[in-house]
């Protein structure tokens, strides 16, 4: 280990401590990440038998969640020890991930606008892949449940899509007391009823298209977030510059002790 006596330049301690506060933040949402995955894991038995995911054949939400907390662990670790051991390595780790998690949402964004009908495209298929797995996990459940609720859509383009799921499609060979219907998050609510029906859905696309409106929300989901996003434009815009204002203060706070520690050892070597 190297010490520096620092002699014409020094470390500010100013920047180095609110490095350190700025990450151990991440660190420990990084944490919280990782054990809320864990725990959901856990709960679902996917710990003891790893196949339950690789069986998916949807997005296991869990999984995301994990995938958050190992980045921001990580980016957390590596900033507060590069912080407070002054270890420019890890800070330049820091630094470049950072760099490149920023770039890479500015380019996915520019992608997202330019190239709107592609984007549709994935995200059609995502959500089709999605349905297929809709009882195969309860996270992935909840979520389209909750989807579908909030945005009063029903299927990636319309009801029509529950077809995808075994337990939905009307032409299944499957005797599942659900086919032909769709999940209950479908069904437009009753503000009489105080308890959800779950089985509202129950046989519904045997009926004519003509008596769905009155049951069912009718629109796909796909349209309802292409309605959703021009309403809600200034409040994605605003989260947008929020994450990313936090990302070019890291790399400032990063650049600007990694500059200081490049002067102490400059200063030292002579």
């Amino acid at each position: 280990m190297h010490y520096y006596r620092y002699s014409n330049a020094e470390v500010s301690c100013w920047y180095k401590y609110l490095l350190f506060s700025y990450n151990i933040v991440f660190w420990l949402a990084g944490v919280a990440f990782l054990a809320a995955g864990l725990w959901a894991w856990s709960e679902k038995g996917v710990l003891s038998d790893l196949t339950k995911v690789t069986g998916l054949h949807g997005l296991d939400p869990v999984v995301l969640v994990l995938v958050v907390g190992i980045v921001m662990f990580t980016l957390g670790f590596a900033g507060c020890v590069g912080a407070l051991r002054e270890n420019i390595c890890l800070l330049k780790f820091f630094c470049g991930t950072i760099v490149f998690i920023f770039l890479l949402e500015l380019a996915v964004a520019v992608m997202a606008f330019l190239f709107q009908d592609w984007v549709r495209d994935r995200v059609k298929e995502f959500f089709e892949n999605n349905i297929k797995s809709y009882r195969d996990d309860i996270d992935l459940q909840n979520i389209i449940d909750s989807l579908q609720r909030m945005n009063h859509c029903c299927g990636a383009q319309g009801p029509e899509d529950w077809d995808f799921n075994i337990y939905f499609d009307c032409k299944s060979e499957s005797k599942s007391r659900e086919k032909c219907g769709v999940p209950f998050s479908c069904c437009i609510p009753d503000p009489a009823q105080k308890v959800v029906n779950t089985q509202c859905g129950y046989d519904i696309r045997k009926k004519s298209k003509n008596q769905w409106d009155d049951q069912i929300f009718v629109k796909g989901c796909i349209h309802a977030l292409e309605a959703w996003l021009p309403r809600n434009i200034y409040i994605v815009a605003g989260v947008f510059i929020a994450i990313s204002l936090l990302q070019i203060f890291g790399i400032f706070l990063a650049r600007t002790l990694i500059s200081d520690i490049e002067a102490v050892k400059a200063s030292n070597a002579f």
